[in-house]
């Protein structure tokens, strides 16, 4: 078994994480947070793409505090959907590729919930311009990445059901 990754890599240089191997010493859901930390990484970058004031270890056990079963297992939707409900009011939720496709191009940024290969993920990305976009803790080798959103949702979302909760560039309003 290989060592923990340091914590101090599993940041961008400007503070977002980007790989949540780094976090096995933490614990989410009665587990190490390597496993499962996807829902609460995601949402702490959204928060800090958003410029909110706040720690990731805060958003980890807020959100391990909003499940109601303390057992293993990944952040339940319902539960995201009450933190963003509560600390970003403003996100819009869409279902389905084509449509999530189509709100990215209007998003400042977001949380995608997919399945990436095998395995239900949550991660978040940033409007980089030029039809870009920087996606964070995406998967091994895409930890801190920028694409084009049609080669995220063809290259990265495998089949089943897309879920995009977004914030509306003030551009297109």
């Amino acid at each position: 078994m290989a060592a923990p990754k340091p914590l101090e890599f599993g940041f961008s240089p400007e503070g977002f994480i980007i790989d949540q191997d780094c976090f096995s010493e933490f614990q989410y859901r009665t587990i190490p947070a390597n496993l499962n930390g996807c829902g609460w990484i995601a949402a702490y970058n959204l928060r800090r793409a958003l410029d909110h004031s706040v720690t990731f270890d805060e958003v980890r056990q807020e959100l391990d505090d909003l499940h109601f079963l303390k057992i293993p297992g990944p952040t339940l939707m319902c539960v995201m959907r009450k933190y963003l409900k509560q600390y970003v009011p403003e996100y819009q939720e869409t279902v389905g590729r084509a449509e999530a496709l189509t709100a990215a191009k209007e998003s400042r940024a977001g949380i995608f919930r997919y399945r990436e290969g095998h395995e239900p993920h949550f991660t978040s990305y940033i409007r980089q311009g030029d039809g870009l976009f920087r996606f964070f803790n995406m998967a091994d080798d895409f930890e801190d990445c920028v694409m084009p959103m049609e080669q995220f949702i063809r290259d990265h979302c495998a089949p089943g059901t897309v879920i995009l909760l977004w914030v509306k560039d003030q551009a297109h309003e």
